[in-house]
């Protein structure tokens, strides 16, 4: 079998089970680890897998740049959002996350709900200069332009003293074994952190997400407290759900 015959099957296998190891694939083709470590390299040069110890995962589609994403999904976004914007109670303090489906969420904020947001994210700041029940804190730091969110100490020290009832955490890519994921080593440092401060971590999954890793890892699923999706998870993903006690939306 030519090697590129190869890649196509390996990524069509991925495509059904998710994941795929090197020593199973290698014993599938009776080829060397070697060969198809090769082919998984030229396969994530591509774009097209995240490779990970002793295999790959299916690729976030979700690193596009932000003026590319906001165009993504728009409909699942706005469902997730609306889903969103109903476990805000007021009075609470919010931190919510840059990204594209937490920008489409705070369009969705009842104009006389009053509670505290918190966001290292200029452009959710800007749009919630029109919600005059919406106290704004900003966390400040380095910028880093994909996510348009600031990055790096300042951020951690800024939010050390903030105890928060609920973070909405943006993601990259949900999966069973990779965890939480996102395409900066910063950001999801950043990320980890704002979990920590919250009483309660939403993640915020639109269908591209899910079952597919990122390079940087912000944590365990457990990290989460609820998931809100737009599709049905596959039923080996909603019973690690359960037993991890996470709630689906």
């Amino acid at each position: 079998m030519l090697s590129s015959q190869r890649k196509q099957y390996i990524l069509a296998i991925l495509s059904e089970e998710k994941q795929v190891m090197s020593s199973e694939l290698s014993q599938r083709f009776a080829v060397s680890e070697d060969s198809i470590r090769r082919d998984l390299r030229e396969l994530a040069a591509e774009g097209l897998l995240q490779r990970v110890h002793g295999g790959a995962l299916p690729v976030s589609a979700a690193i596009a740049p932000f003026e590319t994403r906001k165009s993504v999904q728009i409909s699942s976004k706005r469902l997730i959002a609306q889903k969103a914007v109903q476990l805000i109670q007021p009075g609470q303090v919010v931190i919510i996350d840059g990204g594209t489906t937490t920008a489409e969420m705070v369009k969705m904020l009842p104009p006389d709900l009053a509670f505290t947001v918190v966001t290292h994210s200029p452009s959710i700041a800007v749009a919630l200069v029109d919600y005059p029940q919406v106290d704004v804190i900003m966390i400040g730091g380095l910028l880093y332009r994909h996510s348009v969110v600031a990055v790096g100490a300042a951020v951690l020290e800024g939010i050390a003293r903030i105890n928060a009832d609920l973070f909405f955490m943006g993601v990259t890519g949900v999966h069973k074994t990779a965890g939480l994921t996102t395409g900066n080593y910063e950001e999801a440092g950043v990320k980890r952190a704002l979990s920590a401060r919250a009483a309660e971590t939403v993640v915020m999954v639109s269908n591209e997400k899910l079952n597919s890793a990122s390079a940087f890892a912000i944590g365990e699923l457990s990290l989460a407290s609820t998931l809100i999706v737009d599709a049905q998870p596959d039923d080996e993903m909603c019973q690690l759900l359960r037993k991890k006690h996470i709630t689906v939306l």
